[in-house]
């Protein structure tokens, strides 16, 4: 919840700001840094993103991500009763459907007890350099054309993969502290892995904010980076998958819902158009 209340405050806070050129980081930091609203969706996120990585220092990453699923449920609840946004059906449909994907995975995990945090360091950068790659793929999409709306949406699911590299190296970063306690978090190079992972992730989320709708951004932010998230836990982590060809096959029902709750979130580029004219 405060995840999402951070975001829509960080929405109001970069509409009609300047451009925030990825390109330029320390210019797009002072146009954040000087949007109230932006900070205080900053400010939400943060008390979220602590009580995410206390969690994440005491449960399987796979589970946790699984369990932020149901945050995508109260986005057009928040989107519409607390901010004033119009949530149509199409929107409604994609975030049920992502929802009920994300929520569907999460089902189908093995129950696994303890913090799980144990990797191999072969592993971590094979996963890490995919997402990364992935994400990059994603930022530069844009350029090869298409609607401003499905630009916005994009670059937020580039940015939730990126929160997800992010989680990931945290997460290993519990059992580094666990093991040598501050000293050996900060002379990790993860370390450095979740902070760049996390600022690039926060400026790719701001420009998605700022050029896409709130609903579609935040919605598609926010499953890339539990998909990203439960698939570290699956992939460094070692989290067991689902067994038997009933719990594959929800898994694969699973992740078609997403994929198609990612294609119908953004309102067709017509129908935009005709709203705006009008």
């Amino acid at each position: 919840m405060a995840a999402n209340f951070g975001f829509f405050f960080k929405f109001r806070g970069v509409r009609g700001r300047p451009a925030i050129a990825l390109r330029r980081p320390l210019r797009a930091a002072r146009i954040l840094v000087r949007s109230g609203w932006f900070m205080v969706g900053i400010a939400v996120a943060t008390a979220g993103w602590a009580l995410h990585v206390a969690a994440l220092w005491v449960a399987p990453m796979s589970v946790v991500q699984a369990a932020l699923a149901a945050g995508v449920v109260f986005i057009a609840v928040l989107a519409d009763r607390m901010f004033g946004f119009s949530v149509g059906p199409r929107q409604w449909t994609g975030l049920l459907m992502a929802a009920g994907g994300l929520l569907l995975l999460g089902a189908t995990l093995p129950a696994v007890h303890g913090a799980h945090a144990s990797f191999t360091g072969a592993t971590m950068i094979a996963f890490e350099l995919f997402a990364t790659a992935l994400a990059v793929a994603l930022l530069a999409a844009p350029r090869l054309g298409g609607s401003v709306e499905q630009h916005g949406v994009m670059l937020g699911a580039a940015a939730g993969i990126l929160f997800g590299v992010s989680d990931t190296a945290i997460k290993a970063l519990t059992g580094v502290a666990d093991a040598h306690g501050a000293a050996g978090v900060l002379s990790s190079p993860l370390f450095a892995v979740s902070v760049v992972a996390s600022f690039a992730a926060l400026f790719a989320s701001a420009r998605a904010l700022q050029i896409g709708e709130a609903v579609p951004v935040i919605a598609v932010t926010g499953t890339a980076a539990n998909v990203a998230g439960i698939g570290g836990g699956v992939i460094v982590f070692g989290d067991p998958v689902a067994g038997g060809a009933a719990g594959v096959a929800a898994q694969v029902l699973a992740f078609a819902l997403i994929v198609a709750a990612a294609a119908i979130l953004p309102a067709p580029v017509r129908s935009a158009r005709v709203a705006e004219a009008a």
